[in-house]
Protein backbone atom coordinates (compact mmCIF):
# COMPACT_ATOMS: atom_id res chain seq x y z
CA UNK A 1 0.00 0.00 0.00
CA UNK A 2 1.49 3.75 -1.11
CA UNK A 3 2.80 5.29 1.97
CA UNK A 4 4.00 1.94 3.54
CA UNK A 5 7.68 1.71 4.70
CA UNK A 6 9.49 -1.04 3.88
CA UNK A 7 12.24 -2.06 4.91
CA UNK A 8 14.90 -3.88 2.71
CA UNK A 9 18.52 -4.76 2.62
CA UNK A 10 19.13 -2.26 -0.07
CA UNK A 11 19.46 -4.48 -3.08
CA UNK A 12 19.19 -2.31 -6.18
CA UNK A 13 16.10 -4.29 -7.12
CA UNK A 14 14.23 -2.15 -4.20
CA UNK A 15 15.26 1.09 -6.44
CA UNK A 16 11.66 1.82 -8.10
CA UNK A 17 10.11 1.49 -4.11
CA UNK A 18 10.29 5.38 -3.52
CA UNK A 19 9.02 5.87 -6.92
CA UNK A 20 5.77 3.63 -6.72
CA UNK A 21 4.73 5.62 -3.29
CA UNK A 22 6.37 3.27 -0.34
CA UNK A 23 8.83 4.81 2.25
CA UNK A 24 12.35 3.08 1.89
CA UNK A 25 14.77 2.27 4.96
CA UNK A 26 17.57 0.19 3.89
CA UNK A 27 19.11 -2.07 6.67
CA UNK A 28 22.51 -4.09 6.35
CA UNK A 29 23.42 -6.67 8.75
CA UNK A 30 27.02 -5.43 10.38
CA UNK A 31 29.80 -7.81 10.02
CA UNK A 32 30.35 -10.72 12.03
CA UNK A 33 33.29 -9.15 13.90
CA UNK A 34 31.40 -6.48 13.90
CA UNK A 35 28.76 -8.03 16.06
CA UNK A 36 31.08 -9.65 18.38
CA UNK A 37 32.24 -6.17 19.23
CA UNK A 38 28.71 -4.85 20.23
CA UNK A 39 27.03 -3.70 17.27
CA UNK A 40 23.49 -4.88 16.85
CA UNK A 41 21.73 -7.56 14.54
CA UNK A 42 19.43 -6.47 12.17
CA UNK A 43 17.37 -9.81 12.48
CA UNK A 44 18.15 -11.20 16.14
CA UNK A 45 15.76 -13.30 16.48
CA UNK A 46 16.79 -15.21 12.95
CA UNK A 47 20.58 -14.90 14.43
CA UNK A 48 19.42 -16.80 17.99
CA UNK A 49 17.01 -19.59 15.92
CA UNK A 50 20.78 -20.37 14.37
CA UNK A 51 22.74 -20.32 17.28
CA UNK A 52 20.12 -22.69 18.72
CA UNK A 53 20.28 -24.98 15.74
CA UNK A 54 24.52 -24.73 15.98
CA UNK A 55 24.49 -25.51 19.27
CA UNK A 56 21.59 -28.38 19.21
CA UNK A 57 23.32 -30.31 16.08
CA UNK A 58 27.18 -30.29 17.74
CA UNK A 59 25.57 -30.64 21.10
CA UNK A 60 23.14 -33.63 20.07
CA UNK A 61 24.75 -35.58 17.33
CA UNK A 62 28.34 -34.07 17.62
CA UNK A 63 28.37 -32.69 13.89
CA UNK A 64 26.23 -33.65 10.72
CA UNK A 65 26.87 -34.57 7.08
CA UNK A 66 26.01 -32.35 4.21
CA UNK A 67 23.66 -35.72 2.67
CA UNK A 68 21.69 -35.83 6.57
CA UNK A 69 21.54 -32.18 7.25
CA UNK A 70 17.91 -31.77 5.88
CA UNK A 71 16.70 -34.24 7.89
CA UNK A 72 18.44 -32.90 10.84
CA UNK A 73 16.80 -29.32 9.91
CA UNK A 74 13.34 -31.18 9.74
CA UNK A 75 13.99 -32.44 13.31
CA UNK A 76 14.64 -29.13 14.56
CA UNK A 77 11.91 -27.49 13.15
CA UNK A 78 9.60 -30.19 14.41
CA UNK A 79 11.08 -29.39 17.72
CA UNK A 80 11.40 -26.41 17.67
CA UNK A 81 7.27 -25.57 16.84
CA UNK A 82 6.72 -27.74 19.79
CA UNK A 83 8.62 -26.72 22.20
CA UNK A 84 5.87 -24.75 24.31
CA UNK A 85 3.79 -27.69 24.40
CA UNK A 86 5.68 -30.81 25.75
CA UNK A 87 2.87 -33.13 24.82
CA UNK A 88 2.70 -32.65 21.13
CA UNK A 89 6.00 -34.55 20.06
CA UNK A 90 4.50 -37.60 22.14
CA UNK A 91 1.19 -37.17 20.37
CA UNK A 92 2.44 -36.92 17.16
CA UNK A 93 4.23 -40.08 17.44
CA UNK A 94 1.37 -41.76 19.04
CA UNK A 95 -0.84 -40.66 15.79
CA UNK A 96 1.96 -41.80 13.39
CA UNK A 97 1.93 -45.63 15.58
CA UNK A 98 -1.85 -45.94 15.47
CA UNK A 99 -1.31 -45.87 11.40
CA UNK A 100 0.39 -49.21 11.26
CA UNK A 101 -0.17 -52.59 11.55
CA UNK A 102 2.23 -54.37 14.61
CA UNK A 103 5.60 -55.67 12.73
CA UNK A 104 6.40 -59.32 13.56
CA UNK A 105 9.74 -60.48 15.10
CA UNK A 106 10.24 -62.08 11.83
CA UNK A 107 9.53 -59.22 9.55
CA UNK A 108 12.44 -56.99 12.27
CA UNK A 109 14.82 -60.23 12.22
CA UNK A 110 14.11 -61.00 8.46
CA UNK A 111 14.26 -57.59 7.28
CA UNK A 112 10.68 -57.60 5.31
CA UNK A 113 9.45 -54.70 4.17
CA UNK A 114 7.54 -52.47 6.67
CA UNK A 115 6.77 -49.53 4.86
CA UNK A 116 3.31 -50.76 3.95
CA UNK A 117 0.25 -49.09 5.69
CA UNK A 118 -1.97 -50.64 7.83
CA UNK A 119 -5.24 -52.35 6.29
CA UNK A 120 -7.09 -50.77 9.20
CA UNK A 121 -10.40 -49.11 7.73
Amino acid sequence: MAGSTVYTDGLKTFAGLQEAGFEHVTRTQPLRIELRKGAKSVLPLADRAIGNLQQWLIGTYHGVSRDQLQVYLDEFVFRHNRRRQPMAAFQTLLGLGTGRRPTSYQEIRGGANLSRPSNKG
